[in-house]
């Protein structure tokens, strides 16, 4: 029975697509890269973006660092609050808080702007914790941040570790969670690909925000 619940942000607690690839088009723009269709600039919701540049636009190191700063410049101005919690989020915080689970966000996101975006929304009060990435790139790797995030709940043992899970949309959150020894519930609602949370090795896959109220709150 787990009773320290770990979330993802963006594609899982928030519909932050607007705002991101908002951001990543403007940071494009500055390496004279024209992106004009948003929906294929999706895929930057939840890896890290210095990867992201590499791997999806052939950007060297280099360009990609000076992207992911042309992408905070317009992100801490107006992306981040182009974004919205999904229906339902809000009270599915309200009540598994009250019902006494442990509740807590590990994202790849860096950790002042996730602390931001739970505040405005109001969820803050709900949380235990918000892990997130350093903003200097110190690290920025999602299994480092539940590695942070277990250490700083005193999630230690085998025993603790199976009372732990983290709930997310995309491959990396299955992947991060099981490298720190704790399972992973999918979500579809968000932006995985199909069958990415079933070649990833989602623990178990759930459908919609109702279906993950109706799992921890039967």
């Amino acid at each position: 029975m787990f009773k320290n619940i770990l979330f993802d942000l963006d594609g899982t607690l928030t519909d932050s697509a607007e705002g991101i690839t908002k951001c990543v088009q403007y940071a494009l723009a500055a390496q004279g890269i024209d992106e004009p269709d948003l929906s294929k600039l999706e895929v930057f919701v939840g890896p890290p973006l210095r990867a992201s540049f590499q791997n999806y636009y052939g950007l060297t190191k280099e360009q990609a660092e000076a992207s992911l700063w042309k992408y905070r410049e317009r992100y801490e101005k107006l992306g981040i609050w182009e974004n919205k919690l999904y229906p339902g989020i809000k009270e599915l915080l309200r009540d598994l808080h009250t019902a006494g689970y442990r509740l807590g966000i590990a994202t790849g996101k860096p950790e002042p702007h996730a602390i931001k975006i739970a505040e405005h929304f109001g969820i803050a009060r709900y949380l235990d914790m918000v892990a997130g990435t350093a903003l200097d790139g110190s690290f920025d790797d999602k299994k480092i941040v539940m590695a942070n995030a277990l250490a700083r709940w005193g999630i230690v043992s085998p025993e603790d570790k199976a009372e732990t899970v983290l709930i997310g949309d995309r491959d990396q959150d299955a992947i991060s969670a099981h490298v720190n020894g704790v399972k992973c519930i999918g979500i579809r609602y968000g932006f995985a690909k199909p069958n990415e949370l079933e070649e990833a090795g989602a623990d178990i896959i759930l459908d919609t925000v109702e279906d993950v109220y109706r799992y921890f709150l039967k």
